[in-house]
């Protein structure tokens, strides 16, 4: 009885191992798919899996290439993927029975960075690579033709050009929101954002940068550092609005949130050293905390200000060829709007969750109709906020703008005339010697140079 035992036990630990073996193999998290994103600064790579990872990244030369090794992982069936952008071909391996390898072989050296993703909506785990070749210069507002060989000895006065910053939500593998019919909002976000940079660099004196031009993601933060490089007027983020009851519908216009506002503040102030950040114009690391707090402050209640009314012309225009969701401007804290120092709106064109408005959102004559419904409410905006920056030009192209004058009006007030010229109050306040926000009818105020 005893020697059965013992022999039943041996056999049951046996049984158990194999099982424990079985189950490893099993448990091993398996590469499902292969994403490649290209954009025109960056490349992004996105392995789908079925579980949790860890990873470890790193580059080599000759020819260039990014290797990805990934611990307890297989490739299951996926051998690899074909390239876009930079990337020639991904490769997958098994470099060790426990240790898949991943292989993305590239055009030229890259800057790599990498992350992981857990699950959410349709999408599972995932590492996501992202290969930046540089960022490419944003055109700057000019008013000349490029830089001749030598001087023009004249020089002419010109205002400098509106410029929209037209941002097209998501994008890549990211689509947004979904209607029941396939629609993604990535591509309505697109075609408006495409149809309104037209009718915007149509106008006199205006100019759209079309922050996303292309099915490809950018980083939310990286969105407003573009507009900024642009030295953009006003921001306009363009997005089709989502919910779980098919019913919901109408369009919205938001801007950001006091929450988010004091957020981006102190995350403003804290940085200021490491980037040098100007904010209106101004340079912030060589202030102490509490100046550039107040400046930060100043430039955002400008802003904000400012915002608030573009989106409320906008809203108007909108409610003239879609019901209003909300008949107010709305507040929240997206990310895309936390540019203390452009005015920011974000446009829910409409419920593409909604049957009969995703129909709308893929008609071409609807996404005109909204279009330049947009941009009245944005021309409106700056018949009152006209930025009044003048710009020396010539043959030689553009020069360093020159300070303007202003003549205070009846019912101005200064945070308003620092918004309307793109300035902020603290740099009027210098130019004109004021001590402090008090002004007159009839006085003549210096507008200094916003660059």
């Amino acid at each position: 009885m005893r020697r059965r035992l013992g022999r039943t036990s041996v056999n049951l630990a046996l049984v158990l191992l194999g099982c424990s073996a079985a189950w490893g193999a099993f448990a091993r998290v398996e590469l499902q798919d292969i994403r490649v994103w290209p954009g025109p600064d960056s490349t992004r790579v996105v392995f789908d899996l079925s579980g949790a990872i860890d990873h470890k990244l790193f580059t080599l030369d000759n020819p260039a290439r990014v290797v990805i090794d990934v611990p307890d992982a297989a490739r299951g069936g996926i051998g690899g993927a074909d390239g876009q952008g930079i990337v020639n071909r991904v490769r997958t391996g098994q470099r060790e029975p426990d240790m898949l390898r991943l292989v993305v072989d590239l055009q030229q050296s890259v800057r790599a960075k990498s992350f992981t993703l857990p699950p959410s909506g349709r999408y599972g785990h995932r590492l996501v690579v992202d290969l930046d070749t540089g960022t490419p210069a944003i055109p700057r507002a000019d008013t000349g033709s490029e830089s001749a060989s030598a001087p023009a000895p004249a020089v002419a006065l010109t205002d400098k050009p509106i410029i929209i910053a037209i941002d097209a939500g998501h994008g890549g593998e990211d689509p947004g929101a979904r209607g029941a019919r396939g629609t993604k909002e990535k591509d309505v976000a697109l075609a408006i954002s495409r149809r309104l940079a037209s009718l915007v660099n149509a106008q006199p004196n205006m100019r759209a940068v079309l922050i996303r031009d292309g099915d490809y993601y950018i980083d939310l933060r990286e969105r407003t550092r573009r507009a900024r490089e642009a030295q953009a007027d006003l921001f306009v983020s363009i997005h089709a609005d989502a919910f779980t009851d098919r019913r919901a519908r109408g369009s919205s216009v938001y801007v950001l949130s006091q929450r988010g506002a004091s957020s981006e503040h102190a995350r403003t102030l804290a940085r200021r050293e490491n980037e040098s950040d100007l904010i209106g114009g101004v340079r912030l690391d060589d202030k102490d905390d509490v100046l550039a707090s107040v400046l930060i402050d100043i430039s955002q209640t400008a802003a904000l200000e400012a915002s608030f009314d573009a989106a409320e012309r906008m809203l108007g225009g909108m409610g003239t060829i879609n019901r209003l969701h909300s008949k107010t401007v709305q507040q929240a804290n997206f990310m895309v709007l936390k540019a203390p120092d452009i005015p920011s709106v974000l446009v829910e064109t409409a419920f593409i969750s909604n049957p009969e408005e995703e129909r709308r959102l893929t008609d071409r004559n609807f996404q005109d109709r909204l279009a330049r419904n947009l941009l009245s409410g944005i021309q409106g905006y700056f018949s009152d906020y006209r930025p009044r920056t003048t710009v020396a030009s010539g043959p030689g192209g553009p020069v360093e703008p020159v300070a303007d004058a202003y003549t205070v009006q009846r019912g101005d007030t200064l945070s308003e005339i620092a918004a309307r010229f793109s300035t902020s109050m603290a740099a009027l306040r210098v130019a004109n010697g004021l001590v402090s926000d008090t002004i007159r009818i009839g006085d003549e105020l210096t507008i200094p140079s916003t660059r």
